[in-house]
């Protein structure tokens, strides 16, 4: 199953109509436009030209068969196809300097197998990853430029090839939807700009009948909630407690001995800081888990 950047929106909606339905299980391979929609061309363009109500657009939604409110689904990332060109931008007002920025500014960027050519001197390693990615809220819609429970903009690094994400399904067919790729981005993202790409991302998706309640990740060597709040404060306040309370509701741990737990070993990070929502993610080795009895995916 192939679905064209063609087929893309600005809002996770569960009044959005589907552009595929597929069954769960299904693996599909999905196309997204760069975070401009591809609106900087070349180096004439100017901010001004930029219609900000075509940012970040994700593709889809996608319609998975027997997704029902209060499951989970799972999306399995196996691959991301990089285009041969990246671009990034600063313009002022944006980003954590962005008062200290006079002018809008933006770079092409040639990205290969050797990593993302910033400059003439300077490559940088490539860390693909997925930007935007989730599923509709219940409620009303919700601007793929903002992150939340439903996943959105979440600019987590950790979401690339090999991971597995778990978003609370709200809707039926949970409206699946993802773009907003970048070939390399620092935790953070402080310009508001990876190096955002077009690009070919396949996925598998997966209906659990399981509940969850906040977007989850998992890799090979751990396991993290990812909160998005008004600040990082708040965000961190979130993402321990939900696992304080997986720890206690499905470990032999007390909650004094989950929160111990988290703090000699979890490990917070954040996501992002620039966006209308704060992201970070907490993450806890499986191998750790394991000795808890958890072995589980904890949403």
């Amino acid at each position: 199953m192939f679905v064209s950047k063609e087929m893309h929106l600005y809002q996770f909606s569960q009044q959005a109509a589907a552009t595929v339905k597929v069954e769960s299980g299904r693996t599909v391979k999905v196309e997204t436009l760069d975070a401009f929609s591809n609106q900087l061309k070349d180096e004439h363009s100017t901010f001004n030209e930029i219609n900000m109500a075509r940012v970040n657009p994700a593709t889809g939604p996608i319609y998975i068969e027997s997704a029902e409110p209060g499951d989970t689904l799972k999306v399995d990332i196996h691959k991301i196809e990089l285009e041969e060109e990246g671009v990034m931008a600063v313009a002022p007002g944006l980003g954590v300097l962005g008062q200290q920025v006079e002018t809008f500014s933006y770079k092409r960027m040639k990205v290969d197998e050797h990593g993302v050519h910033f400059s003439k001197n300077i490559i940088l390693p490539l860390r693909k990853m997925i930007g935007v990615i989730g599923v509709a809220p219940s409620g009303e819609p919700i601007s793929c430029g903002t992150p939340g429970d439903h996943g959105g903009n979440m600019d987590n690094t950790h979401m690339t090839e090999g991971a597995t994400a778990y978003f609370p399904v709200a809707v039926k067919g949970a409206l699946f939807a993802l773009g907003d790729v970048h070939a390399t981005m620092g935790d953070g993202e402080v310009c508001v700009t990876g190096v955002e790409i077009d690009a070919t991302v396949s996925v598998t998706l997966t209906v659990l009948k399981k509940k969850s309640t906040m977007p989850w990740l998992e890799n090979e060597q751990e396991i993290e909630v990812i909160s998005s709040a008004l600040t990082i404060e708040e965000a961190t306040e979130r993402a321990v407690k939900e696992w304080a309370n997986i720890l206690t509701e499905r470990t032999p741990l007390t909650f004094n001995e989950a929160t111990m737990l988290l703090s000699a070993s979890g490990d917070l990070s954040i996501c992002q800081v620039v966006n209308p929502l704060k992201t970070v993610r907490l993450a806890m080795s499986k191998a750790l888990l394991k000795q808890t009895g958890l072995i589980e995916f904890p949403g």
